[in-house]
C-alpha cells in the first residue's frame, strides 16, 4: 500500500491518477445498487451519476437504493422516507431523456418493525415511486464499535429476530416487493435465520455482508473471512436470497484506499478482493448474483471504470451465459427491470 494522506473527498484529479483501458467496453450492465442526495459540497446526482456510469462501460440501467436522501420534514415519521422515493423519480423521470444510464428502480426505506402496518407506507412508496418502487432496505447493521468507523451502523441489536419485522419482511413478499439489508459479517447467521423465517420473500444481501476491516477488526482479517466463508455457505442455501457482490471498497472494509496517495487499481482490487468474489459466486452461482457500484461510496476508494475492469476479470473465467447473469441479468429479473 502506498504511504497513506489524511482523508479528504476524492478529486477528479485523483481518479485519473489511475488510467485504465475498459475491459469488455459492448456488454451490457445493469448497476443495482447506487445512490443520490444533496448534501453540502458532496452532491450526487444525475449528472455525477452519468459521468461515473458513462465512463467508459456501457451501463444501461441502475437500480437506486435508500440512503436517507430528502426524507420530508414533516408529517406522520413512517412516512418521511417516502420524501426519498419522490426526490428519487424526479430524478428518474430525467434520466429517461439524457445520454446516459436510466434508473430503473427504486429500493426504499420503510421501517419493517411496523409489522403489517408498514403496507400503508408500501402504498405511499408505491404512489410517489410513478412505476419504480421495488422494494425497501431496512438495514440491520449494528455496529459494536462505532468510534471507528467512517458510516457506522445504527440499528438496534437483534433487528432480525424481532417478530414484528419478520411480519413485515413477510409482508413485502406477499406484496411482490424485495427486502434487502446492509449490516456487517458477525450478523450474518442472524440473518440467515431470518431469510429462513421468510421464505416467500426474495432477500438480497448487500455488500457482502460487510467484513469489517477497521479498529479492532483489522488485525482479524484472515480469522473474520474463515468464519465469513462458513456464513456465506449457510446464507446460501437459503434459496430466496439473492447476493450483491460490490461494497468491499468502503473505508470501513478496511483496505484503506481512500487514505493512499493514489487509488485502487483493478489489479489490485483482483488481489485483495477476489477470494470473496468467487466463494460467494461459488455458494450462490451466477444467476443469484449481481455485481454492484455501490456509489458513490465506493468511489472513496476507486473509480468506476476501474471497478468494472476488476469486475470483468473476476468474472473473465465464467461462461458468457453466466457473466450476462452476474452483469445484468438477476439484477433486470429480481428488480423487474
Amino acid at each position: 500500500m502506498t504511504e497513506r494522506r489524511p482523508f479528504v473527498p476524492p478529486s477528479p484529479e485523483w481518479h485519473a491518477s489511475v488510467a485504465e483501458p475498459v475491459i469488455d467496453p459492448e456488454r451490457p450492465i445493469v448497476d443495482p445498487h447506487h445512490h443520490l442526495w444533496e448534501r453540502s459540497g458532496m452532491d450526487y446526482l444525475l449528472e455525477d451519476l452519468w459521468a461515473d456510469t458513462g465512463s467508459g462501460h456501457n451501463v444501461e440501467r441502475t437500480v437506486f437504493v435508500e440512503c436517507r436522501a430528502s426524507y420530508r420534514p414533516d408529517g406522520p415519521e413512517e412516512l418521511r422516507p417516502v420524501g426519498e422515493t419522490e426526490f428519487v423519480a424526479g430524478i428518474a423521470a430525467d434520466s429517461t431523456s439524457g445520454p446516459g444510464a436510466r434508473i430503473a428502480g427504486i429500493v426504499a426505506h420503510a421501517d419493517l418493525t411496523l409489522g403489517e402496518a408498514v403496507e400503508v407506507v408500501l402504498e405511499a412508496h408505491e404512489e410517489a415511486g410513478r412505476g419504480l418502487f421495488r422494494g425497501i432496505r431496512h438495514a440491520g447493521a449494528h455496529a459494536k464499535h462505532p468510534d471507528v468507523m467512517m458510516i457506522p451502523g445504527r440499528a438496534p441489536p437483534g433487528l432480525f429476530a424481532d417478530e414484528a419485522f419478520r411480519n413485515g419482511v413477510r409482508l413485502l413478499g406477499r406484496l411482490g416487493y424485495t427486502y434487502e439489508s446492509w449490516h456487517y459479517h458477525y450478523q450474518l447467521r442472524e440473518f440467515a435465520e431470518m431469510a429462513r423465517a421468510a421464505p416467500d420473500t426474495t432477500i438480497i444481501l448487500d455488500h457482502f455482508g460487510t467484513p469489517l476491516g477497521v479498529g479492532p477488526y483489522e488485525s482479524q482479517r484472515e480469522e473474520i473471512f474463515d468464519r465469513w466463508r462458513d456464513d456465506i455457505e449457510i446464507l446460501a442455501r437459503c434459496p430466496n436470497v439473492v447476493a450483491k457482490l460490490g461494497g468491499l471498497a468502503m473505508p470501513d472494509n478496511g483496505f484503506g484506499w481512500h487514505l493512499a496517495e493514489r487509488p485502487a487499481t483493478s489489479d489490485e482490487l483482483v488481489d485483495a478482493q477476489g477470494r470473496y468474489y468467487l466463494h460467494a459466486i461459488e455458494c450462490f452461482g451466477p444467476d443469484r448474483c449481481m455485481f454492484e457500484s455501490n456509489f458513490p461510496v465506493d468511489r472513496l476508494s476507486v473509480s468506476y471504470r476501474v471497478l468494472y475492469n476488476a469486475l470483468k476479470k473476476i468474472a473473465g473465467e465464467f461462461s458468457e451465459e453466466e457473466q450476462t447473469a452476474m452483469f445484468s441479468g438477476t439484477a433486470s429479473r429480481v428488480y423487474r427491470i
